[in-house]
């Protein structure tokens, strides 16, 4: 692995100290990563807050055009990015270079997005004008399932806008951002994008910062909490993407050797480490057995491995502590349920734990209850259409969820009712640019994607008068 640094004030500099950067596929270490101090984040916030004037200042059509030089960077580099993140995120290579490409992909979409002044009121004496300004320092968190895909998510939206931004990869994923960071260090002024590293000990001291104006966080609902809290002292804007259960329901009208493979692929992509993943599946009792059936053979046919290796279909958990976690949710799921596929962790090294589907459970157990984050899958058996709502609904997560069925038609009209951001049918985690992404409850404020998503790193501004305005 190359050297790596911060970027701070557009300089590529060393970290006071270093960390090491764990391979989760073989628990080795894969390199000591720069670790920022708060010396250091003062400095990035300083560079950012310095750089922000002029880059507001710039006109769109040039924040524009900058963004969409780095995602030329990105997709030049894309196999040398996707090599990095497998081996500090564990996900198949496949998977790895598809989300750089994704995150170049929400950089052009989301640059192409436009901040028009609206005129809200001609009449008479009185012109009332809409503005969208910029908000100054934005703070970006951001998680280690999808590191560089989440901050394809934020970093074009705070930068159009006219923002500056200082990010904080996760401690067990920064190599990937790092690098990004260093590949594209020239294309921007000095400060506008600083990149810094800690270990999970910057985050409260950024959150309270009083030099930035909004974070925006992907990650727990557990920490987000905290983001909220910490980030009241200031009043900062917020975005928090947090945690799900998402539940997906089969109705009784399914093909289930046509739905399962579906199914499969939204419970356990990235093996399972999605926020919006589904997380309990309700299947009518009518189906409920050739279900089971199907995603067993699903499971125990998906090939497991490090991530690095051709052929690899789910990589390993992503950090130890995730693992754990994971392996109590086992322990739970032989207690209050009966495990049909997988059921262990896997005897080699590395986070693995085996495609595990879990039926005969029911809400009360840990499973069922709580986001379970890994390759573990909850079947729950339901009779009727009106309490299998009431029980999904019955969670204080509202991220996702998805429904099933051969009639579209009865299919939407229980989608209506499920309390969740978004809510498919018939397909699991379809996410695009242009779509609005966000959670109800205690799954998230604010609204990630699109044109919602790009206001929400703005300030709204009025200006009411004669009508000066061209």
């Amino acid at each position: 692995m190359s050297d790596y640094h911060l970027l701070i004030g557009g300089a590529l500099v060393p970290g006071e100290t270093t960390m090491p950067v764990i391979n989760p596929a073989t628990e080795e270490v894969l390199t000591d990563c720069p670790r920022a101090s708060k010396d250091q984040l003062d400095a990035a916030v300083a560079a950012a807050k310095a750089a922000f004037p002029a880059w507001a200042a710039t006109p769109i059509t040039e924040r524009r055009r900058l963004i969409g030089k780095m995602a030329d960077i990105i997709e030049t580099h894309a196999n040398d990015l996707a090599r990095i993140l497998t081996s500090e995120q564990g996900k198949p290579l496949a998977d790895a270079t598809g989300e750089v490409l994704g995150m170049a992909g929400f950089f052009r979409y989301l640059a192409s997005l436009d901040l028009p002044m609206r005129v809200l009121e001609r009449s008479g004496d009185r012109q009332v004008e809409a503005y969208r300004r910029p908000l100054g320092v934005v703070g970006a968190i951001i998680p280690w399932n999808f590191p560089l895909l989440i901050l394809g998510f934020k970093l074009p939206p705070a930068l159009l806008a006219g923002n500056t931004l200082v990010v904080k990869p996760a401690p067990t994923t920064p190599l990937s951002t790092l690098r990004f960071a260093e590949l594209v260090k020239d294309v921007l002024p000095a400060g506008v994008l600083n990149v810094i590293a800690d270990a999970n000990d910057l985050g409260d001291p950024m959150t309270k910062h009083p030099d930035i104006r909004k974070i925006s966080f992907t990650g727990s609902t557990a920490t987000g909490q905290k983001v909220m809290a910490s980030a009241a002292q200031t009043l900062k804007r917020i975005t928090l993407e947090l945690g799900g259960n998402d539940a997906g329901i089969v109705l009784d009208d399914v093909d289930p050797k046509t739905v399962a493979p579906g199914i499969f692929d939204g419970a356990f992509q990235n093996s399972g480490q999605v926020c919006l993943a589904i997380k309990r599946l309700y299947v009518h009792e009518s189906v409920y057995d050739e279900i089971c059936d199907e995603l067993v053979a699903i499971a125990k046919s998906t090939v497991v491995d490090d991530g690095s290796k051709q052929g690899t279909k789910l990589g390993p958990l992503q950090n130890k502590m995730q693992y754990e976690k994971v392996k109590a949710f086992l322990d739970d799921a032989h207690k209050n349920g009966k495990v049909i596929a997988g059921g262990a962790a896997m005897d080699r090294p590395g986070y693995f734990i085996a495609p595990t589907i879990v039926r005969d459970i029911a809400e009360g157990s840990k499973l069922v209850d709580e986001e379970q984050f890994g390759p573990v899958l909850p079947v729950i058996k339901y009779s009727d259409s009106d309490d299998v709502i009431r029980r999904a609904n019955a969670s204080s997560y509202g991220l996702g969820a998805s429904v099933w069925s051969s009639d579209p038609k009865r299919a939407h009209e229980i989608a209506t009712r499920i309390e969740a951001g978004t809510v498919w049918i018939n397909k699991h985690l379809d996410m695009a640019p242009h779509i609005p992404f966000g959670g109800a409850k205690q799954s998230g404020i604010g609204s990630e994607f699109a044109e919602e998503g790009l206001a929400e790193f703005t300030q709204l501004q009025i200006i009411n008068g004669p009508g000066v305005a061209a």
